[in-house]
């Protein structure tokens, strides 16, 4: 649950309550493709629950992302096409930020800006340290592993908040789920 405390431990309640507002949720079925190794990301993904698997053309599959992980987010930082492929495993549910939305929320208000880019940066930095310390390590990362490495010291006091916000975004997508059925 790494990148989501990460990001929503930067943002504050009225970020959080706009991405909840903006999104879609939607459950995911098994095999169902997220992003397309070398096609555009259209969304930022949030895995709300289940486990979506990363995989790697000529590799294979190089990590499982469970509650609370994103995906997408490099798309936000480079027009690159993506290096991977994040399929969902069993029944994910997923919500999706439109990138554009997303885009737009950062051009007209500095401060979210600045709060969501902080918060890119301490994840794709804490990423690159954990990849480098696996490819150094003789085991590396196993096949089906579930990601879930120690936290930095860095944002452990902004990890009580974060992982509030995550449940109150649950909950409040939980509420508007019942309100649309």
């Amino acid at each position: 649950m790494r990148k989501v405390l990460y990001i929503l431990g930067q943002l504050d309640d009225e970020d959080i309550e706009w991405m909840a507002r903006k999104g879609r949720r939607f459950s995911a079925s098994a095999g169902q493709v997220l992003i397309s190794e070398g096609q555009q990301v259209s969304d930022l993904f949030f895995v709300l629950s289940g486990e979506v698997a990363v995989t790697v053309s000529g590799v294979g599959e190089v990590a499982r992302l469970g509650r609370g992980e994103v995906v997408g987010e490099m798309s936000l930082v480079d027009s690159a096409p993506p290096s991977a492929t994040v399929e969902a495993t069993d029944g994910a549910f997923i919500l999706a930020v439109d990138k554009r939305d997303l885009q737009a929320r950062l051009n007209e208000n500095p401060a979210f800006c600045g709060r969501f880019y902080k918060a890119l940066a301490i994840f794709l930095a804490d990423r690159l340290r954990n990849t480098t310390q696996r490819m150094n390590s003789r085991t590396g990362l196993k096949a089906g592993a579930v990601m879930e490495d120690e936290l930095d010291d860095g944002i452990l006091d902004t990890i009580s908040l974060a992982g509030a916000r995550f449940e109150h975004m649950l909950t409040r997508l939980s509420r508007s789920e019942e309100h649309t059925t």
